[in-house]
């Protein structure tokens, strides 16, 4: 991938960004001196302002115009919510700039207009087009947004394009084509029916005819039913859509019918209706949140039905999000001055293409499913399919550069492939793909310390997201109090134990009689086992152990092994074996996972053979990568002295490699060289992480591991998932001392993935 280019002029320096068709457009320059800040800004940015004075098109050169795109709205089609007004409309549009840069990438500002008449949000947009590389429109009323993108199309010299109606469009007509082609219909021959008639309706008609369905075949309606050519007052769109043929209604209107697209409103469409429609009906009700048809009554009263929603609870949903962010993506990447036809018509033939390719297991994994295959209930890609950046932005671009509207190349397609992987990395999907595995089987979680609002609200909002049920424990009037303060109203029907008052006398009764059995012979009486089970980390150790839990959380209040010693007295761990633990950092350039870090404080060579294997089984298993290991220490292959830490990670290596042949994993070696392929291929090109940077980080000791984490979770922007444990019997985490929100929801996640996990090993 390009870097950033120091050049000197007048003996100032200042940045180049990469040359066109390249994304990496992130400045690396310190800003830490006077010298530096000179640099950046007066007087050495003169130099950069210079060049473009002369140049316009070196603002690409020297700025980040090339990846910064600006959603643009005045609020008058908000969702389904209307005319709200343009500052109502930032939440949707500051939402939308998240996508785009999650999902590809992509630099956004979001601009709330207020400006309804048409031609002054078009004067105030094209005013914009120094600071964008693209504009995307969002949520504007029909028909000016109409008039607003055709106008700006025309005069703007950067891509342009309103999502409401081509977004829609564009995945629908992928839809189309791999629906038709299971079931063997023609485009040609397709009779079509759409409920709507709004902007994005018309959209996916248009769009629907330059795939090959015939005008004479479609029928639009409207809330007043069938758009007649003798209808009076028709103008625009609704003239070009009107019909002869003699129907009048939606009902009528759906006889024999090949396609029903429905974007209008939910249930306006019936099981009579569906029944009248032709062998293999295609029905794509896509209406939010309730569809014109619900899906299981579509699928009760036809077996042949091809079925599509907007929603992400049913299959086959047709979701935005599969095509905006790679289409700006490739139309940034070649500078496009526009995004025309022939690139959105690449994009949903990229989109169609990709739902007939085998199914990587990450994404199968992500909905719960053992596998996805081309065919009635899956014929468009599920959004979290990492391989659309690198599908349809590629399709995207040369589109445009056969087209003629591209200012740059690509001259080596898979070298832009690889490198739109390299900027997203693996991390940024991780996260999402596991909390959308955990949505889809809710487990009771029990929270040993409920009586803190860090985890009150994280429980809260993962039971809003139907990952948990969760079960609070401690006093109910202390935490019943807390949740009416912090209004979590929602919690207030959780289940809340106290298992020192009365209510729990029998089960701690019970709790303490299963404890004592299990540990009478290790020095455990039967009046501590009943005492015991009055702390909440016993109390909650038991309820998973007994089967009352499907996981536990604990810890936040208490150093780290004091929390888990309760669960590892309950539950145990998996052959008497230590557990150790481990931390997923999600940084900028993939995940990294860090082990030993907070159980063994000096692991013996066998021990660190134990924790590598436990945490690159984790790393295939539940994270669904490939791990390559890097065994650390001070020195490099040997150079240290006989008997100390580096020697420890030589030997272990040998043994990994002798029980796992074909495990990547070298040792020992410095972290830098760990990290730095190219600097361990030019140094010790024999090693193998030559090639490529280790994912997995093995410390000789809890020391090392410890401090380095610590240090890097407090001086980068890298996320921080964990400490995960490996080696328990059943679900068990402990949170880090002071946890917040987000770190409790991600081990939520992780609990709840571990307790699907358990139920499949059963």
């Amino acid at each position: 991938m390009s870097k950033n280019v120091i050049r000197k002029k007048d003996s100032l320096e200042y940045h180049e960004y990469p040359n066109p068709g390249k994304i990496e457009v992130i400045p690396t320059k310190k800003t830490k001196t006077q010298r530096d800040l000179s640099l950046a800004y007066s007087p050495g940015v003169a130099d950069p302002c210079l060049e473009i004075a002369e140049r316009k098109e070196d603002v690409y050169k020297y700025t980040a115009k090339g990846n910064l795109v600006g959603v643009v709205s005045n609020g008058t089609a908000v969702l389904g919510l209307g005319d709200i007004g343009p500052e109502a409309s930032k939440p949707v549009m500051e939402g939308k700039g998240v996508l785009f840069k999650i999902f590809a990438g992509i630099d956004v500002f979001d601009i709330e207009l207020d400006a309804k008449d048409p031609k002054k949000f078009i004067e105030a947009c094209k005013t914009l087009e120094p600071t964008f590389g693209g504009i995307n429109l969002e949520d504007i009323k029909a028909p000016d947004c109409f008039e607003i993108e055709q106008t700006l199309k025309k005069e703007m010299n950067i891509p342009v394009m309103h999502d409401d109606q081509h977004g829609t469009a564009i995945i629908s007509g992928a839809a189309l084509l791999n629906a038709a082609e299971i079931i063997g219909k023609d485009l040609k021959d397709l009779k079509v029916v759409v409920s709507g008639a709004g902007a994005s309706a018309v959209s996916c008609i248009n769009i629907f005819f330059e795939l090959g369905v015939q005008r004479k075949n479609a029928i639009v309606c409207d809330s007043r039913g069938v758009i007649r050519k003798d209808r009076e007052g028709l103008t625009g769109n609704k003239l070009d859509l009107a019909t002869d043929v003699d129907v009048h209604n939606l009902e009528e209107a759906l006889v024999g019918a090949d396609v029903f697209l429905g974007l209008s409103k939910g249930n306006v469409m019936t099981a009579e209706m569906l029944n009248s429609m032709a062998e293999n009906p295609i029905v794509f009700a896509l209406a939010n949140p309730t569809p014109e048809i619900d899906y299981d009554l579509a699928m009760s009263t036809r077996d042949d039905v091809m079925m599509a929603t907007g929603r992400s609870d049913h299959p086959n949903q047709v979701n935005n999000v599969l095509g905006f962010p790679y289409i700006f993506r490739g139309a940034l990447d070649v500078r496009a001055t526009e995004i025309n036809e022939e690139m959105k018509l690449a994009c949903v033939r990229a989109i169609a293409a990709l739902a007939k390719e085998p199914v990587p297991e990450a994404v199968t994994q992500a909905y719960n499913v053992d596998r996805l295959i081309f065919g009635r209930d899956y014929f468009i890609p599920k959004p979290l399919d990492t391989r659309l950046l690198t599908t349809v932005a590629p399709a995207v671009a040369q589109a445009a550069m056969d087209s003629g509207v591209a200012q740059a190349t690509i001259d080596d397609m898979e070298a832009y492939k690889e490198e739109l992987i390299q900027r997203m990395g693996t991390g940024n999907d991780i996260m999402r793909r596991l909390g959308v595995k955990a949505k889809n089987a809710c487990k009771r979680v029990v929270f040993a310390e409920a009586d803190n609002p860090h985890v009150l609200r994280a429980a809260r909002i993962a039971m809003d997201e139907g990952i948990i049920e969760p079960i609070l424990l401690g006093r109910r009037s202390r935490i019943k109090a807390m949740i009416e303060a912090l209004e979590l109203d929602e919690l207030m029907n959780a289940e809340i134990l106290n298992p020192r008052s009365d209510d729990s006398k029998e089960k701690r009764e019970e709790y303490g009689q299963k404890f004592y059995a299990k540990r009478q012979r290790m020095g455990t009486t039967l009046y501590e086992s009943h005492d015991l089970m009055s702390k909440r980390s016993y109390f909650a150790s038991m309820m998973v152990e007994q089967g009352d839990a499907d996981a536990m959380i604990a810890g936040i209040h208490r150093n780290y092994i004091s929390s888990l010693a309760p669960s590892l007295r309950v539950i145990g761990t998996v052959d008497d074996k230590p557990v150790a633990t481990m931390y997923m950092v999600l940084t900028n350039k993939g995940p990294l996972f860090f082990a030993d870090t907070t159980m063994i404080e000096n692991p013996t060579k066998q021990e660190i053979v134990e924790i590598t294997e436990a945490v690159t089984k984790r790393v295939k298993e539940f994270f669904k990568l490939e791990p390559r290991v890097a065994l650390l220490s001070y020195s490099n292959f040997g150079a240290s002295k006989k008997g100390d830490d580096a020697s420890k990670m030589r030997q272990a290596r040998e043994i990994l490699k002798e029980r796992n042949p074909n495990l990547v994993v070298d040792g020992d070696i410095q972290a830098d060289f760990a990290l730095n392929p190219e600097k361990t291929k030019t140094n010790f090109p024999f090693s193998e992480l030559a090639e490529k940077a280790a994912n997995v980080l093995i410390f000789p000791n809890l020391s090392s591991a410890n401090i380095a984490l610590k240090m890097l979770e407090e001086v980068s922007d890298s996320t921080v998932v964990g400490p995960i444990v490996m080696g328990m019997k059943k679900p068990a985490h402990v949170l880090e001392m002071g946890a917040n929100v987000q770190q409790i929801l991600d081990m939520i996640t992780i609990a709840n993935l571990d307790a699907q996990t358990q139920d499949e090993n059963e």
